[in-house]
This record gives structure tokens, sequence and C-alpha cells, in this order.
């Protein structure tokens, strides 16, 4: 659970697993390309409105209904891997979209622990707030406005996500901790 500026303080949940099944993973293309193309908000974070467009889409086009963007769903969606890339990074792409993959199962392992994944999670004194158990100086301080357990899923992913890439899981020293 986030404290003053970030900094976490340890808290129990009763809420349970949140896990949201599959995992989506990217084969090389990025994530912002892959949710235009199935017409979904480009946040670059692969949560719960993209892992479900990207099965319905699966689905719908005949390939193997397991939420991985990988060669044939990146193929059916027209774009190839490494898409939205300078020639310069396509060496990279690979390794970029498995630190892409890392980052969202990271995000998902914290969502779990702190809040069982519910967006609208309150901690017992009100204090921590929203999936990711933001307090309000974090959320703002993070680009975040208003109530964060009032923020729509995909707003909080992208705070967390912002929040994880500038200090890593230090904010959550209990929950940002194992694999």
């Amino acid at each position: 659970m986030l404290g003053a500026g970030g900094v976490a303080t340890a808290q129990q949940t009763s809420a349970g697993s949140g896990s949201s099944g599959a995992s989506a993973s990217v084969a090389g293309a990025s994530v912002t390309a892959i949710q235009r193309k199935l017409g979904v908000a480009a946040d670059g974070v692969i949560g719960p409105r993209t892992r479900a467009a990207i099965k319905r889409f699966q689905r719908r086009n005949g390939l193997e209904v397991d939420g991985i963007v990988g060669p044939r769903t990146l193929a059916a969606l027209g774009l190839r891997s490494g898409s939205s890339r300078s020639s310069d990074e396509g060496a990279n792409a690979t390794s970029a979209s498995s630190a892409g993959a890392g980052t969202n199962a990271t995000l998902e392992r914290i969502a779990r622990c702190e809040s069982g994944g519910d967006p609208s999670a309150v901690s017992a004194d009100g204090t921590y707030r929203g999936k990711y158990q933001f307090d309000r100086q974090t959320w703002q301080a993070n680009g975040g406005s208003g109530d964060p357990a009032a923020a729509s899923e995909a707003e909080q992913d992208r705070i967390a996500a912002r929040l994880l890439a500038a200090r890593g899981t230090q904010p959550w020293p209990v929950c940002g901790q194992g694999g």
C-alpha cells in the first residue's frame, strides 16, 4: 500500500486472488500499435480491456484464443514484429516486449496482493485506495486526479505503470517483492 510521497506500508487484504486469467504478451510490436488495431484506448498497458479485446479478436479470426499476441495474431492484425519502432530499435524489439510483459506481470502481482485486483478497494481506515492502494498524495503526484478508487481501472493501471517505471517496486515494499 502506498503512503505519503509513494512510500508504501504493509497491509493485509482478505479480498483473495483477483487473477484475471491468461496473461497477454506481445511478440515485438508495441502495445499501443496493437491497441490501435484492436480499437481500444491506446494507453500502452495490457489491462483487462486490452486482454479481452485480444481474445475477442482471436476468436473472431479463428486463432487460438490464448490472449497472447504471438506471430499469428500479429499477422492477422496486419502488424509485424517491431511495428512502430525505428530500424535502430528493431534489434531490441523482442527484449523490449519482454520487458513490457514483465511490467504487466509485476503490476498484476502487486494489484492481486494489494487489493485482490479490485479497482474500487479502500483500506479499512480509508487512506489507501484503488487497485494499487494509492494514497491521494502519491496518486496526484503521478498524474491522477480525484479519488483513486473512483478512477477507471485503465487510469489506475497507467498511474501504477508510471510509478513502477519511475521507482520500481519500492513504493510497494511488501507486495512488490517476489515473483
